[in-house]
């Protein structure tokens, strides 16, 4: 044993060196700051039984040993205690920059005397022997600053002063600061001090200009005291103006009801009943270190349009009262009146009842607060959780689970009960509601082993609220709490949406004015006016470009309506664009795009079925935008179901002997015909039988044309049945063509067309095109 203790003790050693955000003895002994020193040590004697390793076999039992011992030596002396809640000091010794010797300046006699004639006792105080002043025994460095001071400002104001040895004016000012010590750590306030010789780098970062230099530290952000006279009054004026708004509302006759029935937010209600016309300081302290939890209310008895308040609630106006309201307006759950009300039996009240009988999961850091963590089989922790909707036909389930949280008496320690409200959190719904299970008026029993792992178990019945419903939901209860019952389900939990979080347009408000701070905080009067005029500068700037932007909008705008009632299209250049039409090549334009054609003028048309239109045409209009400028040319389409007879007496026209000739409508598709009107030629483009790839004599009175075979091919058949589908053709190398692919050699047939070596068509005259039915009956 006793060699085990030694072990212990080496253990501490070794861990007292660690980061102290890795240390929380608070956590590690399951006890609040405000416990006694008679609560830590029963928790710790409690805890000694569990984890000592004699009687834990589990392989982390040692390390948590050595941990649970050295919280209860910190927690259990006083002054240990005191230097971690104020600067979060967990050695006896801090590990500190080493301070300077001040002693080495008294080697020789005094040599501040003459300085003590000139300023008096006050400037006597601040030299510094084998005892040194207050500033020297609140100084912090840089590393407890950023790991202390600045988490632990999230839920106490800090007041910090920066100070060196050879300031004469601090020294005047260690009364005021005493004074502040005094007044403001009781009620809530830390007070610190850093010495600017030795942390250099911290003064720069929090820009101290001058000694000695005040600033105010709440929520990770540093405002500075801008006042030339530094005296107590003015500083607890500061300290007022700079904390957050609307930490303590006031509270009258005419918003009592608001304010108590405002729960809905998930906050408990905090009536305090004051005297003084002005709201103290311990209230804003208090109000600003549960504003997550608790809604402060102050009403100040001595005013008219109180009476019926103070009636109501039978409240002794020779005397501080403190009234803490859940979900009923009517009772509260909690009162005490005293002569002085203390900052720590406000802070004790309200942390024993900082929840509602049954609060809402809104939040990761309340689900961490309801439901922790706990591995332990023999004591684990269970969340009863309802799934709900935020409807008012709702209410009376969480109403029924409110009474029955009521009546029945289960411990707190081992037993929390919760709601959720299903379109808030639909990642946690997803984590514990599988397989597409409907959680909807459902109670979910939730035991958390770790940060995110968890193990459930639903109840099998929705919960109504009825006497089946309770009685299922207390034996459910009486038997997992046992070490034996074991929960089915298992889920990873991710963290919980925080409902409270301000909006993106509040935040960026809240930015713009912590801006606006900082810019009156840290630009002085010299600097002020050259900064007004470069922002001056800069805007109208910005106002030029935008009203010059603005109006050549509107020029352009005007110009494409002048342009527009033209029938013409302008760029955002303002040059002129053409636009490119694909017309419909039928018996009403032939003509037009075929016979009346002026000389040098073609009309290149593609051939397509009701099927392939669509896609086809679009491709032509990429490959003819290009030539778009081009007034000789002229583009259409002609479908092959009207225009086949008329496509057959062409082909016809260019045989040495006309015969009648079968065409394939199908291997038709994708052929690009350019028609010269006037000199009764045309040029043909066809992906199955690319020009470049024809043998030599192709070009002969044999007939063999493309998208028509002879009368002998017997063919023809399979390959209308293979195209049925989609258009599958072959290509002189056997190799299958598809419709997307028909006009991807068009292109390179172009550049050919225009360059004249592409293969000409003559014909003697120009055949009728025929007359669709539905226009003949029209005539």
């Amino acid at each position: 044993m006793k060699l085990f203790l030694l072990n212990v003790s080496l253990c501490i050693l070794l861990v007292a060196g660690d980061d102290p955000r890795k240390f929380k003895p608070y956590e590690i002994l399951g006890v609040q700051r405000s416990s006694s020193t008679q609560e830590i040590k029963k928790a710790f004697k409690r805890l000694v039984k569990e984890l000592h390793p004699d009687k834990n076999k589990s392989p982390d039992a040692n390390d948590r040993f050595v941990e649970l011992v050295r919280a209860h030596d910190l927690l259990s002396d006083p002054e240990r205690k005191l230097n971690y809640d104020n600067y979060g000091i967990t050695e006896e010794s801090p590990n500190f920059k080493q301070k300077h010797d001040y002693a080495q300046y008294n080697r020789f006699g005094d040599p501040f005397d003459h300085l003590r004639d000139l300023f008096g006792e006050g400037f006597g105080k601040f030299r510094t022997g084998r005892e040194q002043n207050i500033f020297h025994k609140q100084s912090v460095t840089y590393k407890a600053y950023s790991t202390t001071l600045v988490p632990s400002s999230y839920k106490q104001p800090h007041l910090v002063l920066f100070y060196s040895d050879w300031c004469f004016s601090c020294a005047q000012v260690i009364p005021m600061w005493s004074k502040l010590v005094e007044e403001l750590e009781p009620i809530g306030f830390v007070l610190a001090t850093v010495h600017t010789e030795h942390e250099r780098e911290l003064a720069r970062k929090i820009g101290v200009r001058e000694l000695p230099h005040l600033v105010l530290l709440t929520d990770g952000k540093v405002t500075h005291y801008r006042e030339s006279i530094l005296s107590v009054v003015k500083v607890l004026e500061f300290i007022r103006r700079k904390l957050p708004y609307k930490l303590v509302q006031r509270i009258d006759d005419t918003n009592l009801e608001d304010f108590l029935n405002g729960w809905s937010d998930n906050r408990v209600r905090v009536l305090l009943f004051g005297k003084l016309d002005v709201v103290r300081l311990r209230y804003l302290t208090s109000g600003f270190k549960y504003r997550e939890r608790a809604a402060l209310g102050y009403v100040q008895v001595m005013s008219k349009e109180v009476d019926k308040t103070l009636r109501r609630f039978d409240i002794d106006v020779s005397k501080d009262t403190l009234l803490l309201f859940q979900e009923d307006s009517s009772k509260p759950v909690a009162s005490i009146s005293m002569t002085d009300l203390p900052t720590n039996t406000i802070l004790e009240v309200i942390e024993k009842h900082q929840f509602l009988q049954l609060p809402r999961l809104s939040s990761q850091r309340v689900f961490d607060a309801l439901c922790p963590t706990e591995s332990s089989k023999a004591r684990k922790r269970l969340c009863v959780i309802l799934f709900c909707r935020d409807t008012p036909d709702q209410d009376l389930l969480r109403d029924s689970m409110r009474d029955f949280v009521l009546t029945n008496s289960f411990s707190k320690e081992r037993v929390r009960f919760t709601y959720v409200f299903l379109e808030r959190q639909p990642e946690f719904i997803n984590a514990v509601a599988k397989d597409g299970f409907d959680p909807e008026e459902k109670v979910l029993l939730l035991w958390r082993r770790g940060e995110e792992n968890a193990k459930y178990e639903w109840l099998e019945n929705s919960w109504s609220g009825s006497n089946t419903s309770r009685d299922e939901l207390k034996e459910t209860l009486s038997r997992f709490l046992s070490a034996n019952e074991v929960l089915s389900g298992e889920a990873v939990i991710q963290h919980l949406v925080d409902e409270h979080a301000s909006s993106i347009f509040v935040r960026i408000a809240n930015k713009m004015i912590e801006l606006s701070e900082i810019l009156r905080d840290n630009i002085t009067k010299d600097e002020l006016i050259p900064a007004a005029s470069l922002v001056v500068t800069v805007g109208v700037i910005v106002a030029g470009g935008y009203v010059m932007s603005y109006l050549v909008r509107i020029e352009e705008e005007n110009v494409q309506k002048q342009l527009g009632a033209k029938g013409l299209k302008v760029d955002r250049k303002g040059k002129v664009v053409p636009e490119l039409k694909i017309h419909e090549l039928r018996a009403e334009t032939y003509n037009g795009m075929i016979r009346l054609l002026k000389p040098g003028c073609r009309t290149v048309v593609l051939i397509v079925d009701r099927e392939s239109k669509e896609k086809l045409v679009a491709k032509f209009y990429k490959h003819a935008w290009p030539f778009r400028r081009n007034k000789t040319l002229m583009f259409g389409f002609m479908y092959i179901e009207k225009g086949l007879s008329w496509y057959k007496k062409i082909l016809n026209l260019t045989l040495p002997e006309p015969r009648d000739i079968k065409i394939n409508p199908k291997n038709c598709i994708g052929t690009v015909l350019s028609l010269n009107g006037h000199r009764r030629y045309f040029c043909m483009y066809h992906a199955k039988h690319p020009e470049a790839a024809r043998r030599p004599g192709y070009y002969t009175s044999s007939g063999a044309f493309m998208g028509f075979e002879s009368e002998n091919d017997s063919s023809d058949n399979e390959d209308i049945e293979r195209a049925k589908p989609a258009p599958v053709l072959d290509s002189p190398d056997h190799l299958p063509i598809f419709e997307d692919q028909l006009l991807d050699g068009l292109q390179n047939w172009m550049d050919r067309l225009f360059e004249g070596t592409t293969y000409r068509y003559h014909v003697n005259y120009w055949p009728e095109f025929p007359i669709s039915p539905s226009t003949w009956n029209n005539k």
